[in-house]
């Protein structure tokens, strides 16, 4: 027999879900019929699996060691081959948060509590792995929580902490994690209903002189990892409604650094959203001008997109998780790279 007591990272949820994580490689008709049987019980009692758990609560399961090893995905089969598709156990997890957090040094913390980590995340990183193989802004997130606790190895079965919000491989900036189950459920809630304010600069080609707002409707090319703007309803289905605010912040002639805050949050937003106007974001070699960017590149080294998420604004929350970052407002400096241009770009704010 084995017995889990529910922590408070595994509190709130269902306990059906609970199960598929504790049990990734037992399926759902196996589970519920365990659950039918009295061979998996909450606090002593039959359950039906759609109990919400809470913290101290004892969740038994009523098998054969080799049984719950199989079914977590921690050995390999009777035939000696590796569960096919198995959810990568504790180990690899752990090797691949500590080859993140050695490889990542310069990710910077700008704000941690018991729910939410802030981070300050560098131009070439993965907010999130695109392949197996990738090491990316979630693993050196495991790896630096491990570093400060490591007694959270114990619960990574049943929950991992992660990025909440995703940017580009190549844009810089504000990242917002959850360390706790609250903490993912209060950011995401944030995201989901846009009470989050999200600020970026950049550097875009042409003149702009007056804030504006502007409207459109985006549909992705898979395939092409790129996007279409249209600023009229297509009648493709997988269209969708598109707003960017900017404001300059000085301008010349010839480029313009601007803030902008995404109302919507779409791939690639920004970047196409401009480059539909006519003003692309410098260096970026998707939806820009090639010949100013090769000019850029030459001089400055410039080889993606100058795009950082400079500001968060949280709103005023009675949420236990958010009570810490109510009301406030975090802000990451841009890369040295990003200001050498703005200089050189004679774009300095007075």
């Amino acid at each position: 027999m084995q017995s889990i007591t529910i922590g408070s990272n595994q509190a709130g949820q269902r306990l059906d879900k609970f199960l598929h994580k504790c049990l990734p490689q037992a399926g759902t008709g196996f589970l519920y019929k365990m659950l039918r049987k009295k061979n998996i019980t909450l606090n002593g009692k039959k359950a039906e699996g759609n109990e919400l758990l809470c913290t101290g609560d004892e969740v038994r399961f009523f098998f054969a060691d080799e049984t719950f090893s199989k079914f977590s995905g921690k050995t390999l089969s009777t035939g000696g081959t590796a569960l096919a598709n198995a959810r990568k156990n504790s180990s690899v997890l752990l090797y691949e948060a500590q080859k993140a957090y050695q490889t990542f040094s310069e990710i910077e913390v700008l704000y941690e509590d018991n729910h939410i980590i802030i981070l300050n995340k560098p131009a070439g990183i993965l907010t999130q792995k695109a392949s197996p193989q990738d090491v990316s802004l979630n693993e050196w997130l495991i790896g630096y929580l491990l570093s400060e606790n490591p007694n959270l190895e114990s619960e990574l079965d049943t929950f991992r902490p992660s990025v909440c919000n995703r940017l580009d491989r190549n844009t810089s900036g504000i990242v917002l994690c959850g360390k706790s189950l609250a903490g993912l459920q209060y950011l995401s809630r944030c995201i989901k209903e846009r009470t989050i304010r999200k600020y970026y600069r950049t550097i875009c080609v042409g003149c702009l002189n007056e804030a504006d707002t502007m409207k459109g409707f985006l549909v992705k090319d898979k395939i092409k990892n790129k996007v279409v703007i249209s600023f009229e309803k297509t009648g493709s289905q997988d269209s969708k409604s598109i707003e960017t605010k900017y404001r300059p912040l000085c301008y010349t002639s010839q480029y313009t650094l601007l803030e902008v805050e995404l109302i919507t949050g779409k791939t690639h937003q920004i970047r196409a959203h401009l480059a539909g106007m006519g003003h692309p974001l410098i260096g970026d070699f998707k939806y820009g001008d090639n010949q100013i960017n090769k000019r850029l590149q030459n001089k400055f080294g410039l080889q993606h997109q100058l795009l950082h998420a400079c500001r968060i604004e949280f709103p005023v929350t009675e949420d236990s998780a958010g009570l810490a970052v109510s009301g406030k407002t975090f802000t990451a400096q841009c890369p040295e790279l990003f200001r050498r241009i703005q200089s050189a770009l004679q774009l300095d704010i007075s």
